[in-house]
């Protein structure tokens, strides 16, 4: 949000206050102040600040108030005036093309003359036909056989709007000669608006927090209005069918009025707002708005009573009919939702509720007669309408976090009055109130001892009082209990007795000053502790993933189905089952929670595959499916691997080093199954669609599936920017990897005697897994096999047909002695045998 300076000081006094130091509060207290916009002020010396500044200081000495007493032609240019300008010194002749200044051409001297901002030779100005904001300085030059070394300004060349099309027209009773900077000149503070401090979203509300941290005076915004017409009543009507989805709808009537542009101080002010003018009335909607908060909406009552048959129109405010469709301001039409609130009469709809007006009744060139509206709307309904409408407006920024209802009446008297005075006509008396759903300010109990408790800082309970009475609170102090009414500008203070304390500890900590709180040690008592087994177990897998060189990303949990199907070969078919959405989602493509978290690594291996060639990443979080047992979902535990790229960094003895492989996402598997001491694992050959067909295994405990590894598949590796390196990814299911880990383990001593080594090669049938010849030798081998290692696999047409060599290296130890040759041959023998008889398998010589 962007609040000028001479706005705020409509309801503070800023004197005796630097734009530093009001920037620096602001931003210790919330409003966090993104960059100040210096319009003809100095700008603050060096680097003795914090915030990005910009913009341009007008030179006292060379941009003053000047009055233009006549124009007249140039000798030799159609386009081109010459103007007859005093600038308290002295007279000047001043050449310029403004097309604002050919009205007066010719009339000879100007009575009242023309008050203008007057640049000097020598002057630093922004160049008012370059694109952007370049700089430029007043020299001396011949144009068209007339010298000229000075000029009258733009908004533009002054840095105050894009706007050049003509020079910035100044009060009659502006005073000649003073300086432009004492007379106009401002700053724009640009204020991140975060969702908690909505309610400032707003000048009078920036007022209110500088007014509570300087302890200064809120001077109040005049609401009312001098209405000399007829009654308002009988002259439309307002029927509201659900409260809940609009508590308040307040109306106003002002006719014979004239559409034309706003004062020129009102378009100054709403441009350095960010705001472009259109017509008085509409810049007094947007004006209020950004006023005090209430954002505003006008229709053409003729309109309204043309749809209504010349009878006085009822607006009624309902939800969607099925298939309804209206067409905004902005010319779209919008297919609406059963759930969408509008704005209609007994013909149809013309406006969707706290967002935009609809074409039908807008205010034209031709309105005389204007119905001004201001109501108050579920802020939550916004949202949902907002999200799946992709459209946003100034007014629904401010519904969709929250305004208070007694916002309505004033909203809409302080734009009456205003349309008054802009706009001339007259304004009916009185409004049309409906308020089916009054909003009930909470009112919240807490003591010294709760500030010091939760603060750490001692405060008598006035003091408290006094804070929060500086914010607008209504408060009642008795003995060491404050009692606080939140003020009726307010919808964040929560009715709950427990937030509501923390929301009025939250207050009195901004306003005290959170870099004036002391440093303190915990004063509580610890609470006892208790394990977590689950979180301790997550932990634990970090610390082993970690260890082997991964490193560790989160991901957003939201998405949407045509992300995820990126994780699928094209033609696979996707889970059927449906996705848990978001009512209010944050973006158009992320509504959903995601029921796959290699769609979301993808994503980041995607990403950072630009940056660099090796890349190791894991990921544990939770995917999401839809519950039959409730509303919420379930939250399934997941763990994700993915490695690529070349196996070692390049290095003078490998000029092009080897890829990653299979075999390397496999070490990483097994390392981390034997971290946790898992046993009896074993690899199956896989069916993953995601995977490469012949390049995956199911990895099981027993007959419990624990996840799958292997080489993305070709076809979802084409459809993502990964480069050519293969991708190794492995999945798993934590909660299945937490259930087969033991939760205690055997631990054995260093062995004192020496193992015997051996390495035995067997010739089996293609088709049998190198993991069951493993179990089966471990299974014979007993407590005295120590270790057993697949290190090699040969095929050859020497071998036959069909057949495979295993080789594997075998450790016998026993923990107390020293094996016998004689020990190792039996076992050996048995190892052996049972491999021939009941695997087919051959010892190769």
């Amino acid at each position: 949000m962007r609040a000028p300076l001479s706005w705020i000081k409509d309801y503070v006094d800023l004197d005796g206050i630097s734009i530093e130091e009001l920037a620096h509060r602001l931003t210790m207290a919330g409003l966090e102040i993104e960059e100040i916009t210096f319009v003809g002020l100095p700008l603050p010396p060096g680097d003795k600040h914090d915030f990005k500044v910009e913009g341009i200081e007008w030179a006292r000495d060379k941009i003053v108030v000047a009055e233009v007493r006549e124009v007249g032609p140039h000798p030799n240019a159609d386009r081109l005036t010459l103007c007859r300008l005093h600038d308290g010194d002295g007279e000047h002749t001043v050449l310029t093309g403004a097309p604002n200044l050919f009205p007066y051409k010719g009339q000879g001297p100007l009575d009242p003359p023309l008050k203008v901002a007057y640049a000097r030779e020598g002057t630093t100005l922004y160049d008012g036909h370059a694109e952007g904001w370049q700089l430029m300085t007043l020299k001396k030059a011949l144009i068209r056989g007339v010298e000229s070394y000075s000029m009258v300004c733009s908004e533009k060349e002054l840095g105050i709007s894009e706007e050049h099309e003509g020079i910035l027209f100044l009060p009659e009773d502006a005073p000649t000669g003073i300086p432009l900077a004492d007379y106009m000149g401002d700053a724009v503070l640009d204020i991140a608006i975060t969702p908690n401090i909505a309610r400032n979203a707003n000048i009078l509300g920036v007022a209110r927090e500088i007014a509570a941290l300087f302890e200064r005076e809120l001077k109040q915004p005049d609401t009312a209005f001098k209405a000399e017409g007829s009654p308002v009543a009988g002259q439309f009507k307002i029927q509201i069918e659900n409260p809940e989805l609009n508590p308040r709808f307040v109306a106003g009537l002002i006719r014979d009025v004239k559409i034309q542009p706003s004062p020129g101080w009102v378009q100054r002010r709403l441009r350095l707002a960010g705001q472009r003018p259109i017509n008085n009335i509409v810049d007094v909607t947007n004006y209020v708005m950004l006023d005090i908060g209430q954002p505003l909406h006008a229709f053409d009552y003729d309109e309204l009573m043309r749809r209504a048959g010349g009878k006085p129109p009822t607006l009624i405010t309902r939800t969607a009919k099925k298939g309804e469709k209206l067409t905004t301001l902005d010319e779209v039409e919008h297919p609406l939702q059963d759930f969408t609130v509008l704005v209609a009469d007994t013909k149809g709809s013309h406006s969707i509720a706290g967002i935009m007006g609809g074409l039908d009744t807008e205010v034209t060139e031709k309105t005389t007669n204007v119905l001004l509206e201001g109501a108050n709307w579920n802020f939550i309904n916004i949202r949902q309408t907002l999200g799946y409408l992709k459209m946003n407006s100034e007014a629904s920024y401010r519904f969709s976090r929250g305004v208070h209802p007694a916002l309505a009446p004033r909203g809409v008297g302080r734009g009456l009055e205003l349309m008054r005075q802009w706009a001339g006509g007259t304004v009916c008396e009185g409004l049309v109130d409906e308020y089916p759903q009054p909003y009930a300010d909470p009112t919240t109990e807490l003591t010294a001892e709760d500030v010091r408790r939760w603060l750490g800082i001692d405060l008598a309970a006035k003091d408290i009082a006094a804070i929060l009475a500086r914010l607008g609170f209504a408060t009642r102090v008795k003995g060491e209990v404050v009692s606080a009414t939140a003020p009726d500008h307010r919808v964040d203070i929560s009715a709950d007795p427990v937030i509501g304390k923390a929301d009025l500890l939250e207050e009195i900590a901004r306003i005290y000053g959170y870099d004036n709180i002391p440093e303190t040690r915990l004063a509580d008592v610890l609470p006892p502790q208790r394990n977590n087994a689950a979180l301790e177990f997550e932990e634990g897998v970090r610390d082993l993933l970690v260890r082997q060189g991964l490193q560790e990303i989160i991901t957003y949990r939201l998405t949407s189905p045509e992300r995820e199907d990126k994780r699928l070969p094209p033609g696979v078919a996707p889970d059927p089952k449906p996705y848990v959405t978001l009512k209010n989602p944050i973006s158009p493509d992320r509504f959903a929670m995601r029921k796959s978290m290699l769609a979301s690594m993808l994503e980041i291996l995607e990403r950072n595959a630009r940056l660099r060639a090796r890349l190791a990443f894991f990921e544990i979080g939770f995917v999401y499916h839809d519950s039959e047992s409730g509303p919420l979902p379930d939250e399934k535990p997941r763990l994700v691997i993915a490695i690529t790229g070349p196996r070692d960094l390049p290095n003078w003895q490998s000029a092009e080093p080897e890829l990653l492989d299979y075999y390397d996402l496999k070490g990483i598997a097994e390392a981390l199954l034997e971290g946790l001491h898992l046993t009896g694992i074993r690899y199956e050959p896989g069916q993953h669609p995601s995977f490469h067909p012949g390049k995956q295994a199911r990895v099981l405990a027993g007959e419990r599936q624990l996840g799958t590894l292997g080489e993305l598949h070709p076809a979802v590796h084409g459809q993502h920017d990964l480069g050519p390196a293969p991708v190794l990814v492995a999945t798993f299911a934590l909660d299945a990897l937490m259930a087969a880990a033991p939760p205690r383990h055997e631990m054995r001593e260093v062995p004192a005697f020496p193992p015997v080594l051996e390495d035995l090669a067997f010739i089996v049938d293609e088709a049998l897994p190198a993991g069951q010849v493993q179990a089966l030798i471990e299974q014979t081998g007993g407590s005295t096999l120590a270790g057993v290692r697949l290190f090699d696999v040969y095929r050859g047409e020497q071998l036959g047909k069909g057949k495979k060599s295993l080789a594997y290296a075998l450790t016998y130890q026993a923990a107390d002695r020293t094996l016998t040759d004689d020990e190792v041959a039996k076992l050996r023998k048995k190892i052996i045998g049972r491999l021939e008889r009941e695997l087919g398998a051959a010892l190769r010589a």
